[in-house]
């Protein structure tokens, strides 16, 4: 337990960040996984539209060190490739 005032107000600072973070991971878990809805119902297209919002959510966590950003570009990358995976079995 914290002894100190500085200390306690670290904890104070540290849940209060912790919130505004666990807010920013959803964000962009949650427009990813609808895109991943979107590619399991082949519906490329709309999920396409998507993307910009998804590297919008990922950008921004990024940005605030919510993850890092390394970690942001292999989320987008993958997230392309999934795309480009679906669509390319599509042409087939």
């Amino acid at each position: 337990m914290a002894i100190t005032s500085s200390a306690k107000k670290a904890i104070r600072a540290s849940e209060r960040k912790a919130i505004f973070n666990l807010r920013r991971k959803r964000v962009y878990k949650d427009i990813v996984k609808e895109i991943d809805a979107l590619l399991k119902q082949n519906k490329v297209a709309e999920a396409e539209k998507k993307v910009p919002e998804a590297y919008k959510a990922i950008d921004k966590a990024a940005k605030m060190r919510t993850i890092h950003k390394n970690a942001a570009a292999r989320t987008k990358s993958r997230l392309i490739a999934r795309i480009k995976k679906v669509k390319f079995a599509e042409k087939k």
